[in-house]
């Protein structure tokens, strides 16, 4: 078991209130009094405010972690409120480190917050994470993780991992003295485009619940030196069967990062790494969605083609589209001419930009973007149309 803590911080004092509120834990041989001083003294970092770093932060207040910290730069959305506890009706349009604050503060006040509203990036998060003995990552994106990943190697913190996505998750401790990181797991990332995000494909509400309180349980153990870790085991979850099924995992002496001989000793760029972006890519021909409201209504001859997955087309369509997912679109060119003038579009237009670049490519040239997708339109054009 990894010790995380410095024995010589782990000389806190409790008051009489916390004796009251940790008597539970105080009857625990593994935790004890010295153990509920250890986690006084810890200071933990939760990277992600969403589904994950909801219940990861409620439950580690509740325990008694000493710091709290929390990485987050994004506002509260209504589809947030379906899996991200932290965060109200009342809370939609503001940063969601604010609700995240006040539900802290209302679980526990003896703990202290520490926010950060900013994007974790290569030039904030190694001043960022070396404050803290704990890591915990409740991102949803391939390059956050490995930013995450990598900065802990480089720290020497152990990094408590956690992903989900529709009705299965997945967690481990990477980045401790003797076990592996993520990379050891995961060497490349997927090709952009071909693993849905959660906004893409959706999550069962209770899942990142679900994980999130495994993440939060082995934070416990590690500031505790208790029990047995998922270090050099990632457990598998699958909520649908409600199976849980471990893999055992080993350091890869190949290891860009973690092995014997590390090619990566800085933090890179993780976007470009990982081959995404955030926005459509440039030079991509684009129209706005106001062009084609007034090219449909003037009647000119337009062939929209949508590449979204089925389960976003139930939800809402522009009338007439042709319906091909981003995936399938290589094997279904004959259903397009190149003769016709194509606009193309998804839910935000990033994933329509790549079908763009794929069917130029193929000798569609008359062939557009629709700027900010289906969810622009619903909010510029028609509001009749449902958002998600």
């Amino acid at each position: 078991m990894p010790d995380v803590l410095d024995k010589a911080r782990a000389d806190a004092t409790l008051s009489p209130e916390e004796y009251r509120r940790y008597s539970r834990h105080l009857l625990l041989p593994e935790v004890g009094l010295e153990g509920q001083k250890r986690l006084k003294e810890a200071r933990v970092l939760c990277v992600g405010a969403g589904g994950l770093g909801s219940p990861l932060a409620l439950y580690l207040a509740a325990a008694g972690v000493g710091t709290l910290g929390l990485v987050d730069f994004d506002v509260v959305d209504d589809s947030n409120l379906q899996r991200q506890v932290l965060h109200g009706s009342g809370d939609v349009g503001r940063p969601k480190l604010a609700s995240a604050a006040r539900r802290v503060a209302e679980i526990n006040p003896n703990v202290r917050f520490v926010p950060y509203e900013t994007r974790l990036s290569s030039d904030n998060a190694l001043d960022i994470l070396k404050e803290f003995d704990v890591v915990a990552d409740g991102t949803d994106n391939f390059p956050t993780r490995y930013l995450v990943n990598d900065a802990c190697v480089m720290l020497g913190k152990p990094n408590v991992y956690a992903s989900v996505f529709r009705f299965e998750g997945q967690a481990s401790v990477f980045a401790t003295r003797d076990g592996p990181c993520y990379r050891c797991l995961y060497p490349e990332p997927p090709p952009a485009g071909v693993v849905p995000s959660c906004a893409e494909g959706g999550v069962l509400g209770v899942l990142p619940g679900l994980l999130g309180m495994i993440q939060a349980t082995e934070v416990l153990k590690l500031v505790l030196g208790a029990g047995r870790p998922l270090v050099g085991r990632l457990l598998l979850v699958d909520a649908l069967a409600m199976s849980f099924r471990e893999v055992k995992l080993r350091r890869s002496a190949e290891c860009v990062v973690c092995g014997p001989n590390p090619t990566i000793t800085t933090l890179i760029d993780y976007e470009s790494f990982c081959g995404v972006s955030r926005t459509a890519p440039p030079g991509v021909p684009a129209i706005s969605v106001e062009d084609l409201k007034r090219r449909l209504d003037a009647r000119e001859r337009l062939v929209i083609v949508d590449v979204r997955e089925p389960r976003e087309v139930e939800i809402c369509a522009l009338p007439g589209s042709v319906r091909i997912p981003l995936g399938a679109l290589g094997r279904n060119l004959d259903r397009l001419s190149p003769a016709d003038e194509i606009v193309v579009h998804c839910k935000t237009g990033v994933r329509s930009a790549r079908a763009v670049e794929l069917l130029r490519a193929s000798g569609f040239q008359n062939v557009w973007n629709l700027e900010g997708g289906i969810d622009r339109w619903a909010r510029v054009v028609d509001p009749s149309v449902p958002r998600y």
